[in-house]
Order: structure tokens, then C-alpha cells, then sequence
């Protein structure tokens, strides 16, 4: 029967039907180019926001989950990141999209090189984001793929190149874009979702991501040259980052954070003890945009009136606990004035609180504004007139993923100044810049009683007492002023606060983690465990010290100080 079978085969001319090209083996070449760039910048825009969100964790920016930090961050904690960098991978937004950055950008380059049509738009953008996600994938593991990436034929397993090399080579892409970009190339139909095609402001984007790398590595006349040529991120208008929409369809286009607060259901995250009452305490002009209260008074805290909220088993169980003694002199577990969150590190589980605990506010992913009003009831009728968090509330979601703003390389340039008074100049500059943006987000909550907005008086006092408390402090005290107001500044885009730690240890005023003994601070992460599974020449950390090439503190445990 086989060898019948063969004859048959071999007297037909079936083999004809291998001329055809099958329909899931398309060339590259018959790609649309402007659907590769939208690939890119939603593959791109996914990676900043899960970054932002998971080193925040660490810093206590965000609410970080888990006692320990080894068992806590797993191999395939950065799968995603690396599949969207290199590869394929799903995509938050945007789960549609398949094919990552470098993927595409060799794509591009070679439908330009057989095409009449000028993609030098297309590949100079693609060339940025991916010279960015090289310069955070060495901040996140020391080391990262360059040389034998993308090349499967002659390179299958690529092996990883050391952190300098790969920020040498993402320096190179970023001068190839700008070659790219000075003759002002066209968009040739495609969609820029940050800058609508203007060649100006995205080479304003390459120096600012520069002046990020120059900062990391200390490479301060390199840092200078930029600022003194001031072709860089300096004020609002130049800001990189990516808005949102309200749409609740699917895809859905609002902001992610929106989407996981305002539901039917109530707030998901939890929001971060640690920055709630450091603003709180400071009384920040920030704070009503940042954070929604959904009740006047957590478990275990004073409300809003001042008056002692009992503790709750149910709601929050470790009102009732005593906190241990490592935890002297640090809120442990319930903010005053209804600033709901958790602590560093608190692994409870999740009680019924989502209509309680505290949400993203106005800014930045467009949520409510806090005017006070809490989970308010009308005593006459009854009704709620204020039902906190769900569908469309706020500003819909329309708010943005921060990735480079002014206010940030403002405090860029206080970290490398190198006297007080320019800290203290940069200080100011990155405040001012900082809060008159956030205030900006309150007309996206249409119905926000405003009248709870800071005013200018307020905002002034302040910068100045800020300002004066800095240049007032000395040693640690100075130092931890100035990080402090970074992060609080950093929040919504806080990927270079991971970066800042490891590299100055403040501010050591963060909370410690809930379990006395975490383990090391991670300096860098497990390498990707899709990858390491994939690739035989690669093999798995056994812990979270290995350190950036930048790194140059001492080795963990002993720092960061305050971990």
C-alpha cells in the first residue's frame, strides 16, 4: 500500500502547488508597514507601563505584594517584557499584538530596503523604543541580548552580552535614528500616537533618553553637553507619553489602571501606605489628584475629623495586630484620613474593601478627583450620591502612561548636580513643573467639586517650604527630602526610581518590608524563564544580587540601607 501510494503521489504533478506562497509563511515584505509601527509602539508602551508598575512596587511607589523578594518576583516575571522586546507576546494593552520590537523593526528595514516608499520615519521610531528597552532590560538584569538577537538562522540560542556593551550598542541605535530623523521624513500614512509625526520632538525624545543613561552611568560631561545644547524634554508640551481614550468596547482604550479601579466589583490594587502618608504628612498639593478616598477613615486610624476609626477583622485584619518591632516609628498598617492602602510587603488576603479602600485618582489615569465627598449618602433620601469607584466615573480613564516628563529630568539634573544650590534650583523646577501638570488632570473629572483644588497660595507655600527644608538639612536628611519629592513625583511613570535607589540607597525613610528578614533587595532580576527554558546557553540565577554594571554600591545585603 506504500509503495502504491508513493507511485501515485509521484505521478501527479501535486508538487506544482509548492509554487504558491502559504498564507501563514508570508514574506516580511508583504507586511504593512504602518501596521509594524503600530505593532511597535503598542508592544513598546505595554512594556513601559508593567515596568513602571513592578519596580514602583519595590521602591513604594506602587504596593508591593509578597514577604520575600526572591519567592515574590519569579523567572517569568519579565517574560513578557523580553517577548516584546525581542520576539512575539501577548500585550497589556493590547493582547492582539504579537510581534515585538526588534521583530519588526528588521522587518521594516528590510521592506525600505526593496520598497521606492521612504520608511525612515518608521525604522527611526522603531530604532528608539528599541534602544530603550536595551537600556532597561540591562537596568533589569545586568545583561540582555544584542549581538546574536535576532538572527535565529545562524544564531538559534543567543547568548546574553555584558550590560556596558548592550548600553554602547543602544547609544548606537539611538545616533542611527537620529541620522534617520534630520531630514524630516514623512509618516507616509502611518500613525505616531506621541507626537503626530513631528521629527522635532522625538529628537528631543533621544537626547532625553540620553540624558537617562548618561545619569545611570555617570557620564556627567555627557550629561552637561546635552543640557547646555537644551534640545531635550523641558517642558510640558515636550513631554513623552502616551494618552488614552473612555471606550469601554472591546478593545477597551482606557487607561489599565483605570480599568482594573473603576469596576463594578470596586478598586483592585491596593495603593502604597508608604507614599499616602508621606504626602499626607507633608500635606501635598498632589494628593486629592493622586489618590480617590472611597471611605473618611481607615481600621485602626483617625478619620478625617481626627476621631479614632475602630479596628475591623474583617476588613483590614492587621488593624488589630501589633506591630512588630522593626516596624518602630513606621505607620504599619492604617494611614490617617481615609488613605486606604497597604503596606510593603503585606500578604493578606483580599477582604471585602473594594468599595473602601483608597483608588487612583484624576492623575494620571484619569479616575476621580477627591473632593471629599467618600461613599456619601443623602441623609434624607437615602440615596448614594457619591457611589466611589465603577464604570465611567471620573475622567473615564482617558489619562496617560508617563514615560519621560520635564519635571522628571529636572530632578535628573539635581541628581547630577554637584552643589546644593543647583539641587536645590532643580528642586524647585521639577516641583513646579510636576504639580502645575497634575493640577491640569482635574478637569477631567467633570463632576468634581474643584473648589477642594489646592490653590496657587497653596501650591507656592509648598515649593517654598520644601525648597527651604532642603537647603536647610544636611547629610542623610537633605539627600532623603530631594528622593522623596522624586518619587512622589515619579509616580504614574516610575521606572528611573529603581534605578536611583540602587544607586543612592535613598530615601532610607521608606517603609521596610513586612517581614523582618525579606531576603536581599533585588539589584536585578531572574532572567527570563521562557528564554532560559528555549535557550541552552543560558542558566538561572539562584538569587536577586547580581548587580548593573553601574552598580557600584556595596554588595547586598547591607544596601540599600534602609532594606
Amino acid at each position: 500500500m506504500i509503495f502504491a501510494a508513493g507511485a501515485l503521489f509521484t505521478g501527479c504533478e501535486t508538487t506544482d502547488l509548492d509554487l504558491t506562497v502559504s498564507p501563514n509563511q508570508l514574506s516580511p515584505t508583504q507586511s504593512d508597514p504602518n501596521l509594524l509601527l503600530n505593532s511597535m509602539q503598542l508592544a513598546y508602551v505595554s512594556n513601559q507601563h508593567f515596568l513602571s508598575e513592578d519596580v514602583g512596587e519595590l521602591t513604594r511607589i506602587e504596593y508591593f505584594f509578597g514577604r520575600n523578594y526572591f519567592n515574590a518576583l519569579p523567572g517569568n516575571q519579565l517574560n513578557g517584557v523580553w517577548s516584546r522586546t525581542y520576539s512575539s507576546g501577548g500585550n497589556t494593552p493590547g493582547d492582539f499584538v504579537n510581534v515585538g520590537i526588534q521583530t519588526n523593526l528588521q522587518a521594516l528595514e528590510q521592506i525600505d530596503a526593496e520598497s521606492d516608499t521612504d520608511y525612515s520615519f518608521h525604522i527611526a521610531l522603531g530604532k528608539i523604543m528599541y534602544a530603550h528597552s536595551l537600556f532597561q532590560l540591562v537596568d533589569m538584569l545586568g545583561e540582555a541580548a544584542f549581538s546574536q538577537a535576532g538572527n535565529p538562522a545562524e544564531f538559534p540560542a543567543p547568548t546574553l552580552d555584558s550590560g556596558q556593551d548592550v548600553y554602547n550598542a543602544a547609544f548606537g541605535l539611538l545616533s542611527e535614528a537620529e541620522a534617520l530623523l534630520a531630514s524630516g521624513p514623512g509618516l507616509q500614512g502611518a500613525s505616531d500616537m506621541f507626537y503626530g509625526g513631528d521629527t522635532a520632538a522625538w529628537i528631543k525624545v533621544i537626547n532625553t533618553m540620553r540624558l537617562r543613561s548618561y545619569k545611570n552611568t555617570g557620564n556627567k560631561a555627557a550629561f552637561d553637553a546635552i543640557i547646555a545644547g537644551g534640545d531635550y524634554i523641558s517642558s510640558e508640551a515636550d513631554d513623552f507619553q502616551l494618552g488614552y481614550g473612555t471606550s469601554e468596547l472591546q478593545p477597551s482604550d482606557r487607561h489599565p489602571i483605570f480599568e482594573a479601579a473603576y469596576t463594578p466589583t470596586g478598586s483592585g490594587p491596593y495603593r502604597s501606605n508608604w507614599l499616602m502618608d508621606l504626602m499626607l504628612q507633608n500635606n501635598d498639593p498632589r494628593i486629592r489628584y493622586y489618590f480617590y478616598r472611597q471611605a473618611d477613615g481607615t481600621p485602626g486610624a483617625n478619620d478625617v475629623n481626627g476621631n479614632p476609626v475602630p479596628p475591623n477583622e474583617e476588613t483590614i485584619s492587621c488593624s488589630l495586630f501589633v506591630p512588630p518591632p522593626h516596624y518602630a516609628g513606621f505607620v504599619y498598617c492604617s494611614v490617617d484620613n481615609g488613605y486606604w492602602g497597604r503596606s510593603h510587603g503585606n500578604d493578606e488576603g483580599g477582604p471585602p474593601d473594594g468599595f473602601l479602600k483608597a483608588a487612583p485618582g484624576v492623575y494620571p489615569t484619569a479616575g476621580r478627583f477627591d473632593d471629599s465627598m467618600f461613599n456619601a449618602v443623602d441623609p434624607i433620601t437615602g440615596v448614594n450620591v457619591a457611589p466611589g469607584v465603577g464604570l465611567g466615573q471620573g475622567g473615564g480613564g482617558a489619562g496617560i502612561t508617563p514615560i519621560f516628563l520635564s519635571s522628571y529630568v529636572d530632578f535628573w539634573i539635581g541628581e547630577m548636580a554637584t552643589s546644593d544650590a543647583e539641587k536645590s534650583a532643580a528642586l524647585r523646577a521639577g516641583l513646579e513643573k510636576s504639580i502645575a501638570k497634575v493640577q491640569s488632570f482635574g478637569a477631567l473629572d467633570g463632576s468634581a467639586d474643584l473648589s477642594f483644588e489646592p490653590s496657587a497660595a497653596d501650591v507656592t507655600a509648598y515649593i517654598d517650604g520644601i525648597v527651604a527644608d532642603f537647603d536647610a538639612a544636611t547629610g542623610d536628611d537633605k539627600e532623603n527630602i530631594f528622593a522623596e519629592q522624586y518619587f512622589t513625583t515619579l509616580y504614574g511613570g516610575a521606572f528611573e526610581s529603581y534605578n536611583y535607589y540602587r544607586k543612592t540607597g535613598y530615601p532610607t525613610t521608606v517603609f521596610p518590608n513586612w517581614e523582618p528578614d525579606p531576603g536581599p533587595f533585588p539589584r536585578t532580576y531572574l532572567l527570563p524563564q521562557n528564554e532560559v527554558l528555549n535557550n541552552p546557553n543560558l542558566t538561572q540565577r539562584t538569587d536577586l544580587t547580581t548587580q548593573v554594571f553601574w552598580d557600584t554600591n556595596p554588595a547586598s545585603p547591607t544596601f540599600p540601607p534602609a532594606n
